[in-house]
């Protein structure tokens, strides 16, 4: 796969972020993902529903990968997401072989991209001060839901 330069992973955060900010304003989970084929073409983007859906599935990287729809393969795409993925949204990353993952931020969340790393999937970590700020911000001031998003 070839090396993703700084200034693309940031243009495609840009999707997940703005997904991210869609999530919260119908009251969800900022959460935002976005999935891209290897040539760089938008394949599907989402963002977390589980509060709009009543569907504790939906999540931001599950969104995408439903929208982007049947692909013959995943192994050269790239999953985006503002926050580092759960457990179960790693398992759709490893599940499908996409053989990357951009991440917004893993400050407020350390989700399974280690894991996905020992796994041989490319982790691209931003540090992005947006995400951070958007995610601390909905925790602070929504504990109860995130807590249920994360399982705890």
């Amino acid at each position: 796969m070839e090396f993703l330069d700084q200034a693309t992973a940031r243009t495609w955060l840009a999707t997940a972020v703005e997904e991210a900010r869609t999530g919260l304003g119908e009251g969800g989970i900022p959460i935002g993902a976005a999935l891209y084929g290897a040539d760089g073409t938008l394949l599907g983007r989402g963002h977390n529903r589980r509060v709009q859906d009543g569907d504790p599935s939906m999540h931001a990287e599950t969104a995408a990968f439903r929208a982007a729809g049947r692909q013959r393969s995943y192994s050269r795409t790239t999953m985006v997401t503002t926050l580092s993925p759960c457990w179960y949204c790693s398992g759709l990353v490893r599940q499908f072989g996409i053989s990357r993952v951009v991440i917004g931020e893993a400050v407020t969340f350390h989700g399974g991209h280690d894991w996905l790393a020992e796994h041989g999937v490319e982790i691209v970590l931003l540090d992005d001060p947006e995400c951070i700020g958007m995610m601390r911000d909905f925790i602070e001031n929504n504990p109860a839901l995130w807590n249920e998003d994360i399982g705890e």
